[in-house]
């Protein structure tokens, strides 16, 4: 089956139209610094192979308690869509819009919206409970769904069993941290949110929840204010100058400490990750590295998992450098893999099983 896969981003649009069985790319692009979904996808639309597309996979960011799966879209979904909003400011509505301009072009073919945060609908209550009242009506979410799905299930294919533990390090711009128990996640480290968890190109992750009302008493920061730092202006940003790894690793390979401290920050919190769902799986199978600086980045690879001999998880040298599948040594207790993600393919593989079964 052919199809369609959309992401509209808050500031970009990335395309593809996938064969959901070969796994083969038929075409791609994408189109940066979007002002008008409407018109940017108006123009994909003209230029795009869409001939034999039988299906439109559409990318939607959250899909809060609502969405736990993939789902045909109606008019209702999309509603549903735009009311989640609240949860994804700066993604949902973007969503909507590029599911509208495209339900409008290509009416003849179904539309399917593929949550990010879908394949975290697995996790147990003790991952995704916050201890805060009730009546706030918050919880852990999770993103980054699509990839963390598709490479858990790629790491089992490399270790030839399908009953396996894995943590999914996915590093990228924006990065998350996923344990996955035979298939299913039971924890993840972005929340509510996509800004808890790893430190990200300019996002902080984790801080005490405290620094908020901190900034209100002392700088008179508004919400939008700090909304903006922790969101924006924080994460390698704010450590380094640049939220680009590769120019951090050139800023400390000049002695810049303050990049060296940001490469030192970015990885530690990645090792106490690892540990704590070390912790929550009573160990794993393997350890996977995936997205821009996880499958490209052997000096992060390295770093993020020096010392951890002892858990029976270290790196090869040699086979990190040569950007091996595997990175492990021989015999390791614990695989260390590098997996390159495929989340077009995921997301059209997701869209054809669903509107086969419909």
């Amino acid at each position: 089956m052919s199809v369609f896969v959309v992401n509209c981003g808050s500031s970009s649009l990335k395309w593809s139209v996938v064969d959901a069985d070969s796994g083969s790319t038929l075409g791609s692009g994408t189109v940066q610094k979007v002002e008008d979904h409407t018109e940017a996808l108006s123009q994909v639309l003209e230029a795009a192979p869409l001939d034999a597309v039988e299906a439109v996979a559409h990318r939607v960011v959250h899909g809060g308690e609502r969405f736990s799966a993939p789902v045909l879209i109606d008019d209702a979904v999309v509603a549903a869509i735009r009311d989640l909003a609240v949860l994804a400011p700066l993604h949902n509505p973007a969503n909507a819009d590029g599911i509208e301009v495209a339900r409008r072009a290509l009416p003849a073919v179904p539309h399917v919206a593929v949550f990010d945060t879908a394949f975290h609908a697995t996790l147990p209550a003790r991952a995704y409970t916050y201890a805060v009242p009730r009546a706030w009506g918050v919880r852990r979410y999770g993103f980054h769904g699509t990839s963390h799905a598709y490479v858990s299930r790629a790491a089992a294919r490399v270790l030839g069993r399908s009953d396996v533990d894995v943590i999914v390090l996915h590093l990228g711009n924006g990065a998350s941290v996923t344990a996955v128990a035979n298939g299913r996640s039971i924890d993840t480290s972005m929340g509510l949110t996509p800004l808890e968890g790893l430190v990200m190109g300019t996002r902080s992750g984790d801080v005490d929840p405290a620094l908020v009302l901190h900034l209100r008493r002392t700088r008179n920061l508004s919400t939008d204010e700090i909304d903006v730092g922790l969101n924006s202006r924080s994460g390698l940003l704010a450590l380094a100058g640049d939220n680009d790894m590769r120019e951090v690793h050139r800023r400390a390979g000049t002695g810049d400490q303050a990049a060296e401290l940001a490469l030192d920050v970015y990885c530690y919190r990645i090792r106490k990750y690892v540990g704590a769902y070390l912790a929550a799986l009573g160990g794993a199978d393997a350890i996977v590295f995936t997205a821009g600086v996880g499958e490209n980045d052997a000096v992060v690879r390295e770093r993020s998992l020096a010392g951890l001999q002892r858990l029976g998880i270290e790196v090869d040298p040699a086979r990190n450098a040569a950007g091996a599948t595997v990175i492990s040594p021989e015999g390791a207790d614990v695989a260390v893999l590098v997996i390159a993600t495929n989340e077009e393919l995921e997301m059209a593989t997701q869209t054809a099983e669903l509107v086969r079964s419909a």
